[in-house]
Parts: structure tokens; sequence; C-alpha cells
């Protein structure tokens, strides 16, 4: 089944990394072929939900800087879906929730995991934006709207991190986590596997160390929306859980 998933989107690094994560993202791509996928990437910000329809290749948004030039010359082809972005529209506008197709590129918070999990980049993707300054609840709703898509082949996924705070970001992937990462990545996955929905509605005052750990909401809004486009009645399950580069959250959950 093609359940919805929020994945962890790494970093620049792991456009050409061979870790621990890009063994669990390609066996992820081995195991769920769906028709088209849906990605709600934490680099893709706008006030409106916004969908990037296209049926030609995407064209590439190198939205990080300092990096090698190797950095800015990879390219994964993969092509988009107008027919799959009018059925996200319908779905969004059927439940009153503002929506526009407006068509930005693939960033980073998508070209990295989709180059391991689907190297031959053979199968379309529909970006579409988020809102950090919703509250936790619309959120959620935005999910609920897309519940079900996976009937028809369609992947929904979520991209981010639960804890992204780029000025606690160690260079040395392997440096060791540090407490307060730790403390805040197992409540939420706590609270999101017991699908504790009041808990994660407010979880920047009830979690631990939360402004620390998600200083801008927009690598964890992401997360809510997955969960919310699940079904309710479905097993959730923690696909990959670690800690790289000191505090960066790779927790990845299928709804």
């Amino acid at each position: 089944m093609l359940s919805p998933v929020f994945l962890a989107h790494g970093s620049p690094f792991t456009i050409f990394e061979e870790s621990d994560f890009t063994k669990f993202l390609k066996q992820f791509g081995q195991e769920y072929r769906p028709k088209a996928i849906v990605i709600f990437s934490a680099h893709f910000e706008s006030e409106m939900t916004t969908i990037a329809a296209t049926d030609d290749v995407h064209e590439m948004v190198y939205d990080y800087y300092g990096f090698p030039d190797s950095f800015y010359q990879v390219q994964y082809p993969a092509r988009g879906s107008t027919i799959v972005a009018s059925i996200v529209e319908e779905r969004l506008r059927r439940n009153n929730i503002p929506v526009q197709q407006k068509y930005r590129g693939l960033d980073h918070g998508v070209f990295p995991i989709m180059m391991h999990a689907y190297p031959e980049a053979d199968i379309p993707i529909v970006p579409v934006s988020v809102n950090p300054f919703l509250p936790a609840r619309q959120q959620i709703a935005i999910g609920e709207a897309l519940q079900g898509l996976e009937k028809d082949g369609i992947l929904v996924i979520g991209s981010g991190f639960v804890s992204h705070n780029l000025r606690a970001f160690d260079r040395d992937k392997d440096a060791p986590p540090r407490e307060w990462a730790v403390q805040l990545k197992n409540w939420i996955r706590d609270k999101v596997v017991t699908r504790d929905i009041e808990s994660l509605s407010q979880y920047d005052i009830l979690a631990p160390h939360a402004a620390m750990a998600v200083p801008r909401a927009e690598h964890f809004v992401p997360l809510l929306i997955a969960l919310g486009s699940g079904n309710s009645g479905s097993d959730i399950r923690v696909l990959f859980d670690s800690i790289e580069h000191g505090s960066g959250s790779s927790l990845s959950i299928q709804f």
C-alpha cells in the first residue's frame, strides 16, 4: 500500500553520500513504486497552497549556498503531471482550502531524496508548497483533503525535518547527537505513533526544546500534512530514525 509518508530530506550532502540514510531511501524506492508523487517540500513556501503543475521535465532549484560547483550541476530529469496537479487542486478546493497553480522546479527538499529512491527519474512529481504560519490543525486539514490518493497510485510525501536548526548543524555527519535534539525527536516520535493530535497541535509549547530544535516551522509542518493525509485506521510505522550532523533528525514515518 502506498500509504503517505514523511521523509527527512537530508542536506545537500545527501546528493553524493552513501550512508545508512541513503540506503534506506534506496530500499524505500524499491519497495514502493507509485504512479505519481505529490510532495510537500519544506523549501517551497507560499501563503496560499501552491501546486507546481507541468508535464515537462522539471527545472532544478539549487536553493543552497557555499557548496562546490558539482552541487549546482546535478540533474534530476523527472517530469511533472498536470493531471495529478488538477486532482490535488480539486481535492483542496472541495475542502475549502485556498489553492493556486504556479510553477516552481524541484528544490533540495525534493531531488536529493528522489535521486536515491528513484534514480531513473521515471515517476512524475508534483511539488506543493507549505505555509509555516498556518496553525497545526490547518496543516493537518490540508493533508486530510488528500486522503485516499494512494488508491489511485499516488504517493503523498511530506519532506522536511523534525529537528532543523542550521546554527546547530555540524558539518561532520557523524557528530554526536545533541541531547536536546534527541529529546525533541523522541517526544515527536511518541506523539505521532500514538496519534496524539492534541499534543502535536501544540508541539511548539509542549515538546521539549522545541524553540531550539524547531526555530521556524517550515521543516516541521510537512510532518503534520503527511499525518493528516494518512488513513486514521492504519498503523503508523517508523521507517527510519537517526540523528546526523549533531542535530538533524532523519526520522521518517509512514502513515
